[in-house]
């Protein structure tokens, strides 16, 4: 099975700047998630909040940071995860274009 999480928008602390560290920036996260069904499955809601814990809590300075933070707390609290690709979008950074950063992960 393939979960898809498409634009998943909330605001947090992420980047280097000195304006972001002090004010939260809109982001958008985007997850697949495969793994193999049978009689238990992945709450995609649960997935969804978890991902907004682990970003807020984190207050991280570069995205790739962030990606591999939630790569691992994902893992460790899904652990029917075989696959997983994240992308992270900032896109108010720039004046004229959205930044993102994606990595594709195999467990």
């Amino acid at each position: 099975m393939t979960i898809l999480i498409r634009a998943l928008t909330f605001e947090t602390i992420i980047g280097l700047l000195d304006i972001e560290r002090i004010h939260r920036q809109r982001v958008i996260i985007d997850v697949t998630i495969d793994y193999e069904y049978s009689d238990t499955f992945i709450n995609y809601a649960d997935v969804s909040e978890h991902i907004k814990t682990v970003m807020h809590e984190g207050e991280f300075l570069l995205i790739e940071e962030a990606l591999l933070a939630l790569k691992s707390s994902l893992k460790s609290n899904f652990s029917l995860i075989k696959s997983l690709t994240l992308q992270i979008s900032k896109p108010d950074i720039l004046p004229d274009c959205e930044v993102c950063v994606r990595e594709h992960y195999e467990f």
